[in-house]
């Protein structure tokens, strides 16, 4: 078992075992956002497992989303305003479950610092709706070197 499937298995363990969420937080991107929705307006379009990783940081299980298998052109676009977020260009099978990517869209990520888990990471997030998508390490493949591990319920994707 290499460190990034360790990590994988170790934080996927603790999401399920609840540990993930960052309960009760139904905003805990701040920010101004060009999209703002109410709780109840998020709840409303989302599902509860949406909700959760989206606007609580949760994380899903992986290897769960259809789009982790998705190889067509085309972009993956944000789930909370339908903003593209990355080129299927740019998609690469990191072996970790979710989708990835090493580069996102030109002005549609913002990132912060993410501290849970007793680990320091990097949280990506819409830069439009503030949506939680995943989280961004240095272990990519070239040209960047970045791995933006992405959860598919956050996505949809729009073949080209």
């Amino acid at each position: 078992m290499n460190r990034r499937h360790f990590l994988t298995s170790t934080i996927l363990g603790a999401t399920a075992a609840g540990l993930g969420a960052r309960a009760g937080a139904a905003a805990y991107v701040e920010g101004d956002f060009e999209i703002t929705r109410t709780e109840a307006e998020w709840r409303a379009m989302l599902s509860d497992l949406e909700y959760a990783v989206m606007r609580e940081g949760d994380t899903e299980r992986a290897f769960t989303s259809p789009l982790n298998d998705e190889t067509r052109p085309g972009t993956f676009n944000c789930k909370g305003c339908d903003q593209p977020l990355y080129d299927a260009a740019t998609k690469f099978d990191s072996g970790t479950g979710w989708p990835s990517f090493y580069q996102p869209l030109e002005n549609a990520v913002e990132t912060m610092p993410d501290n849970s888990f007793f680990i320091r990471r990097t949280e990506v997030h819409c830069d439009r709706c503030g949506s939680h998508l995943g989280h961004v390490f240095d272990d990519g493949p070239e040209p960047t070197g970045k791995r933006h591990c992405i959860n598919g319920v956050s996505l949809t994707f729009a073949a080209a």
